[in-house]
């Protein structure tokens, strides 16, 4: 029950009236305990039903519930972090080593004389894929046009150094402001 500030002035004004000003202060003692006993009988009923559950293994059975739906619990961290480093990976600069498969190496052996055959100490990186191959092509137009624009920005840069050195002496400055006066042609009125 939620009461307002005037309802219960209102309660008040009431208890003061049919109670009296000597009994009230009593009254409220006694209200008092009793809201005492009462909190304390639901402290005691909420610790029995929890020991009860722990007997029954109910406690056990919601703690295993709760650990199910916790997300770290559930291992969803490690997709996460494989989902990650999967959008990070580059197929250019680490692609997957394989091994030959046993029918090749088999096949291998049987067609080439033992004398003839010598074992690489790795063996060779597989050919990509035509995807990998299509990415890599991408990725060497864009540094070729990348390389072309830093030299035409090279040779601009060396040019406009070269046009700001100027002769080889630069002329000495004048000490202080230097005022330009306009040049009076025939046509101009001044």
């Amino acid at each position: 029950m939620d009461f307002s500030w005037s309802e219960m002035m209102l309660v008040g004004i009431v208890a003061l009236i049919v109670i009296g000003p000597k009994d009230l202060p009593g009254m409220f003692r006694e209200l008092g305990r009793i809201t005492a006993k009462i909190r304390s009988m639901g402290r005691e009923f909420s610790r029995a039903m929890e020991q009860a559950a722990k007997e029954t293994g109910v406690k056990d059975v919601t703690d295993g519930l709760k650990a199910v739906s916790n997300p770290a619990g559930a291992g969803l961290d490690a997709v996460k972090s494989a989902a990650d480093r999967f959008e990070k990976w580059d197929p250019l600069k680490n692609p997957a080593k394989t091994t030959p498969a046993p029918q090749t190496v088999a096949a291998v052996t049987a067609a080439a004389p033992a004398a003839e055959m010598t074992l690489a100490a790795e063996p060779a990186a597989p050919a990509p894929g035509p995807a990998t191959a299509e990415l890599a092509r991408k990725q060497a137009a864009r540094k070729a046009v990348a390389e072309e624009a830093a030299a035409k920005m090279r040779a601009i840069g060396a040019g406009a150094a070269v046009a700001e050195a100027g002769p080889a002496e630069p002329a000495p400055k004048k000490a202080g402001r230097v005022r330009k006066k306009a040049d009076k042609t025939a046509g101009d009125p001044a």
